[in-house]
């Protein structure tokens, strides 16, 4: 009895140290993916309400596209963690020349669009001309980065699946830096108190970082990678990959299109609501997802060392991992809530919103608390563990039943039929997120 509980207290720490290697990196690079998003809403924030709101609406694309690397990269992640386990690096180079083209092609549709219909796109989130002229502005320079993005992106799915995820942190923190940079040069020095120029600034200065980040990927990859950038092969090993990689990927990016659809909805919803209520919105979606960057790293975290534990065929503690997953999930969702409470005095110092504003913000701040205790379990869960063991379809009818069937009308009936207030709208809305 005293050498299996010794037994079990090691293998305990086992998972736990390995877990932690993995969640540390893997958190802080979410981080680092939440603040660039960010990073331009709250600087352009300094200069007017309106340039933050046209910004956190123009965003709303680049999180549909963000949407396809996520499903992109979750097939190739799971199926790098499984070969990875038998330490088949050809076969992961397979995987990551898979993942790359799918992920630019995609790339290069949402850049033709934003390219040449910005006004178009930003009419479906909002009606305000001011808005509409300044997401146009911003989304035009910024859809540029999207030739970058996917690429780096599927680059550091892949790493992170082979327990390099510092790498990729690193990578991504010093181009943060860069973009922070770049926009204070642009807001505070080239063009202060220029809204419409500043705006194509900040745009271009995130171009700027997104070129820098994949310079940095092609090189590692060259110099010191074990996987570069390179075109599929055409053979038989690769078709039969390449069924395996839509296998994976395919449920899993429904599963993210139709939730991250629906989210981009009830943005569009808010834009036609409220001017006010888009600002603080902006605002809360900002706090939000830094709070429950953690629970992301557990999320995913998990789901590699799930998904390495089925590799190598150890299905018994592919469970128990599953299982102190989720206890995680569910303690961490809930110190992110709490942190949300906390530091709502900080963000009412640090933004500049007008007073109707400000009540939609502390409203949707109480519900963005308990929000994180929901969102941290189902992603470890439902876009985790579940995927990483075969079951990605779960989640995809899921989201379809009641985000689409169920939240989503309700909230346009709440919205342009019952004109109900704008903070019970956001609660109705919270539930689909």
């Amino acid at each position: 009895m005293l050498k299996n509980a010794r037994e079990v207290t090691a293998s305990n720490r086992t998972f736990n140290k390995e877990l932690i290697s993995l969640v540390i990196p893997i958190a802080l690079q979410n981080l680092i993916s939440a603040l660039v998003v960010s990073v331009d809403v709250v600087m352009l924030g300094l200069i007017s309400q309106s340039a933050m709101s046209a910004v956190s609406l123009a965003g709303q694309i680049t999180f549909m596209l963000t949407l396809f690397y996520m499903g992109l990269a979750t097939g190739a992640s799971i199926l790098t963690a499984q070969y990875w386990g038998k330490r088949d690096v050809r076969t992961i180079q397979r995987v990551l020349s898979l993942a790359c083209i799918f992920s630019f092609f995609i790339s290069i549709l949402f850049f033709a669009f934003s390219v040449l219909n910005p006004e178009l796109l930003m009419r479906f989130f909002t009606n305000d001309v001011e808005l509409i002229q300044y997401g146009a502005r911003f989304l035009q320079a910024l859809s540029f980065s999207y030739l970058a993005m996917g690429l780096s992106q599927m680059y550091f799915s892949v790493i992170r699946s082979m327990e390099n995820a510092r790498l990729s942190a690193w990578i991504s923190s010093v181009c943060l830096i860069l973009n922070i940079l770049f926009n204070a040069l642009c807001i505070f020095v080239f063009f202060p108190g220029n809204p419409e120029q500043a705006i194509t600034a900040v745009a271009i200065a995130t171009v700027c970082a997104r070129l820098i980040e994949l310079g940095c990927c092609v090189v590692h990859s060259i110099t010191r990678g074990q996987v570069r950038f390179q075109l599929p092969l055409r053979d038989s090993v690769q078709l039969n990959l390449l069924k395996d990689f839509l296998k994976y990927t395919m449920p899993v990016l429904g599963n993210f299109i139709v939730w991250g659809g629906a989210l981009t909805a009830s943005a569009a919803i808010i834009g036609h609501v409220s001017v006010d209520m888009v600002a603080a919105n902006s605002v809360a979606a900002v706090v939000k997802n830094l709070a429950i960057v953690l629970c992301g790293g557990i999320a995913t975290g998990g789901a590699v060392l799930v998904g390495k534990y089925l590799g190598n065929g150890e299905m018994e503690k592919a469970k128990q991992a599953g299982n102190r997953i989720t206890v995680y999930a569910l303690i961490f969702g809930t110190l992110a809530g709490i942190t949300i409470l906390l530091i709502k005095p900080l963000v009412f110092s640090v933004v500049n919103l007008n007073a109707d504003a400000q009540s939609y913000l502390d409203g949707m701040l109480l519900i963005c608390a308990y929000y994180c205790i929901a969102k941290s379990i189902n992603a470890a869960t439902i876009a985790g563990i579940f995927p990483a063991g075969g079951d990605s379809k779960f989640g995809f009818w899921c989201d379809t039943v009641v985000m689409w069937g169920i939240i989503l009308p309700l909230s346009y009936l709440c919205a342009f039929v019952w004109r109900i207030p704008p903070i019970l709208l956001y609660a109705v809305i919270s539930w689909m997120s």
